[in-house]
């Protein structure tokens, strides 16, 4: 029988700033063990171009994966590997920093629709690939698969294995699984995810309840933390719900994290930032 996950807490993601003066809402972005391998979580979401034009000028990363998901408007990229383009509605961005990489990402202003919204999630490395090569995925939208189920519930797979059927970003050292999930009113969701793995969702829009307890339905920009177990059910009653449902598995490692590095140790951190200033900080090849 499935051990249903139930709803540990529910956090309002909060404004901040970052980049070069972008405002966002950040869902979490703190080492919380019950969030691990995961470490930070923004919403990016404004029609106002004077809110993230600004954008994250070049600067660099190590010991870590970011992941950003487009839901409108255009980022245009660029990295120290020698990529550079631009990510549209749908489209993913999978970096691995691993030793060290530095980018920049620029939102793009649209006269027709000045609407940019989207998400960065930031993944941990464990030690032993906190030093491997950086490496860059550009995931275009239409190789996504999404699964229709009963013409209520549409699932879009950016990574992990969904009714079996894969996500385009595989091989990841901590196995994500990383959902989109549109729902219908009247609408039950439920779904297998490996025992001791953390399990996060983020609602984007609508309500929707998060176990069977019922007793409050948790509304949009609102993370959901589960608790053990190895199945979720979600549930719709007079409003739709559209939301991301995340989970890996943890590393159960030390984190010392500053700024846009993260590694175990503070020594590690240390050289990492004074690599930066020698100019020595970058190990690929350009």
């Amino acid at each position: 029988m499935k051990e249903l996950r139930n709803v540990k807490i529910s956090l309002k993601s909060r404004p901040t700033m970052e980049g070069a003066g972008v405002r966002l809402k950040r869902a979490f972005g703190y080492a919380d063990p019950s969030l691990d391998p995961f470490l930070l979580l923004d919403d990016f979401s404004s029609d106002n171009p004077r809110d993230y034009l600004a954008g994250f000028p070049w600067h660099p990363h190590r010991g870590i994966e970011t992941i950003t998901y487009i839901l409108n408007g255009k980022v245009e990229h660029g990295d120290s590997l020698g990529n550079g383009g631009v990510i549209g509605a749908g489209d993913v961005q999978w970096m691995t920093a691993g030793s060290g990489i530095i980018h920049q990402e620029m939102p793009k202003e649209d006269q027709s629709d000045p609407r940019l919204s989207g998400f960065q999630l930031w993944a941990n490395l464990p030690a032993s690939h906190k030093m491997m090569d950086p490496r860059y995925r550009d995931v275009k939208k239409k190789d996504i698969p999404e699964v229709n189920l009963n013409n209520n519930i549409k699932v879009k797979i950016i990574s992990g294995n969904f009714n079996g059927i894969k996500g385009p970003v595989q091989d990841i050292i901590t196995d994500p699984e990383y959902l989109d999930i549109n729902m219908k009113p009247n609408s039950e969701f439920k779904h297998s995810i490996s025992k001791g793995y953390n399990v996060l969702a983020y609602v984007i829009e609508g309500t929707a309840y998060f176990d069977n307890k019922r007793e409050k339905g948790i509304e949009s920009k609102n993370l959901v933390i589960f608790n053990d177990g190895d199945e979720v059910h979600i549930a719709t009653v007079e409003q739709p719900v559209r939301f991301l449902l995340i989970s890996g598995k943890p590393i159960k490692e030390p984190v010392a994290w500053r700024g846009p590095i993260v590694m175990n140790t503070e020594e590690e951190l240390r050289i990492a930032f004074e690599e930066y200033q020698r100019g020595t900080f970058i190990k690929h090849k350009r």
